[in-house]
């Protein structure tokens, strides 16, 4: 098979290991940086450009496109699907994985546990929003926020009034949420392919640290999951139409409660705390539908 990966950068880990891994079963990899291809749209065609030359004769699209760029990545992977490329996440289900809000009213809509969260137009009315979330302390998190940037940890009434008045001052998009205090700043990262949980992480945050993401200092570790939780990290992929996951849930005493569902998880943290080859199951994932995407066309 001839793949490309998109990515910014050819020598970040989660890059560096879908490529050895596809090489080591004997396809060929081109990492391609999305945000320098060219787009011709013809009613007679497609075509893109990569520095000037022409792609063709792809097979599969790996994604690994990063929050900031979504609009032009996901546009870049549509041309890709649109030219009869198979995609191991397409790009609706990534443009819906980023949106936040959207991704949350479907998981609550697919029946699974979430926090409590608020989101309001700019409301003027923050007391009401702190008393209708049931006190402090609460996680006020910014809409477009990634890798734990834009989190905040509000422990009192008056803090949290006064973070959310902030927030809403300067225009900004955010979500309140109830801190799930027997949590203890720990959170599972499962990583789903192919409808499978193909391995597990317990993240936890530094000492004095609420966010327990690796890019801030946090410790991973591996973990077993509860039969409750793999079906929760399944369902969410599922509810997201991804086929590659990081789904990240919250322990509570109520059960597993879905955080965030992540379009382009990292590689790096998975497989050194569970010593599994996580980039060789995307690609196996990705021969098994491409052989059955091929064996359909043959049969229609």
């Amino acid at each position: 098979m001839k793949i490309a990966v998109l990515s910014r950068k050819s020598d970040l880990y989660s890059t560096r290991r879908l490529v050895e891994a596809a090489e080591q079963k004997g396809h060929e990899v081109h990492v391609i940086d999305h945000m320098q291809c060219d787009m011709m749209i013809e009613s007679n065609g497609l075509e893109m450009y990569y520095h000037g030359e022409k792609l063709e004769g792809f097979d599969a699209v790996i994604p690994r496109i990063g929050a900031s760029v979504t609009f032009y990545g996901t546009a870049v992977l549509r041309q890709f699907e649109m030219m009869d490329v198979f995609s191991a996440n397409r790009s609706l289900a990534i443009t819906r994985s980023r949106d936040k809000l959207r991704s949350m009213q479907m998981l609550a809509g697919a029946g699974l546990g979430l926090p409590k969260t608020a989101f309001t137009n700019y409301s003027k009315e923050e007391k009401q929003i702190v008393d209708k979330m049931g006190g402090a302390p609460l996680i006020i998190k910014l809409l477009e926020g990634t890798q734990g940037l834009g989190v905040v940890l509000a422990e009192t009434q008056k803090a949290a009034k006064s973070v959310i008045e902030a927030f809403h001052g300067l225009k900004a998009r955010i979500l309140v949420q109830e801190f799930i205090k027997e949590a203890k700043a720990s959170d599972i990262r499962a990583f789903v392919v192919g409808g499978e949980v193909v391995g597990a992480m317990k993240r936890t945050g530094k000492e004095g640290e609420f966010r327990s993401n690796i890019h801030r200092g946090g410790s991973a570790q591996l973990i077993k999951l509860k039969r409750s939780e793999k079906a929760a990290a399944v369902k969410a992929a599922e509810t997201m139409g991804l086929n590659v996951a990081g789904v990240d849930m919250l322990q509570s005493d109520r059960g597993p409660l879905i955080l965030e569902v992540n379009s382009s998880p990292g590689l790096e943290g998975i497989e050194k705390a569970t010593e599994i080859d996580i980039a060789g199951k995307v690609i196996e994932f990705i021969e098994n539908n491409y052989q059955n995407k091929r064996g359909r066309k043959k049969n229609a």
